[in-house]
């Protein structure tokens, strides 16, 4: 039986994938998840997860996911998080002999900014699961898969911060909602080739607060301010920043020098 698979739909498949103590099945006529179960007297007659006709016909089992899978993800998550200090302690929470999901957790807890992406993380890697699994189901039913919208979750991170004026014109200060300082972004006008420049001369996010978007909205704001006042804007990228380079592609900016720096050895 077809089916569409809409965002109501497709969170209750989430909330139930992640439930491993039961099975569940989707009714695509009624268009609801059934406990089997507590729902026996439903299905009772109509579903054998044996028989793939009868399966087809009524119920389908929903997209698989065990603990395996979560581990997977939370090992995924830990080894592309920038941060490192908050990645050498998950990857240490992910290398114990038991207790990995708790101890994966309660690292997450001393770092809410963190935990929060996690969850945005994990839900977007599940809803991937869930688009293939209904693509699949599309292809037998002869139909063209149904493409998923690419989702931008930054934004739901930032929620927790807000950037605010420096003492400069060229100033900016991200803040946590409690005042806590995370990071800042300033700025001088210099003149290049007769015009005036921007260089930005500082873009600091705190370690604990990297690889939650601040760096990329703390650029965004004094390129807002630059194009107001038409003007050029240069930064100087550190060598351990080399992974903001990106962030600088993507809002135009193009490399023109390099600086080499030989120490004297002592």
């Amino acid at each position: 039986m077809r089916f569409d698979l809409d965002k109501i739909l497709a969170d209750e498949i989430l909330f139930c994938m992640e439930n491993q103590n039961k099975e569940f099945l989707l009714d695509t006529v009624k268009r609801k998840i059934i406990d089997v179960q507590k729902d026996s007297s439903e299905t009772s007659g109509e579903y054998d997860k044996n028989n793939s006709s009868i399966n087809k016909n009524r119920y389908i089992a929903l997209p698989e996911w065990d603990s395996n899978d979560g581990y997977r993800l939370m090992e995924k998550f830990a080894h592309e998080f920038n941060n490192p200090l908050i990645r050498e302690e998950l990857s240490g929470a992910l290398n114990r002999n038991k207790g990995v999901f708790r101890a994966y957790r309660n690292v997450l807890s001393q770092y809410p900014e963190a935990e929060k992406k996690w969850h945005i993380y994990k839900e977007s890697e599940m809803k991937k699961e869930i688009t293939a699994w209904y693509n699949a189901l599309r292809e037998e039913w002869g139909l063209e898969g149904a493409g998923a919208e690419p989702e931008d979750n930054s934004s739901l991170v930032l929620e927790d911060f807000f950037i605010r004026k420096g003492t400069g014109d060229f100033s900016y200060i991200a803040e946590t909602v409690s005042g806590d300082y995370t990071g800042s972004v300033n700025a001088f006008l210099e003149a290049v080739n007769e015009k005036r420049t921007l260089h930005i001369n500082r873009l600091e996010v705190i370690p604990v607060y990297r690889s939650m978007g601040i760096g990329k909205a703390l650029l965004s704001k004094m390129l807002e301010k630059a194009d107001k006042e038409t003007l050029d804007v240069s930064i100087d990228l550190p060598s351990d920043m080399e992974f903001f380079s990106r962030s600088l592609y993507l809002e135009n900016f193009k490399p023109v020098t390099q600086k080499f720096l030989r120490k004297t050895e002592k």
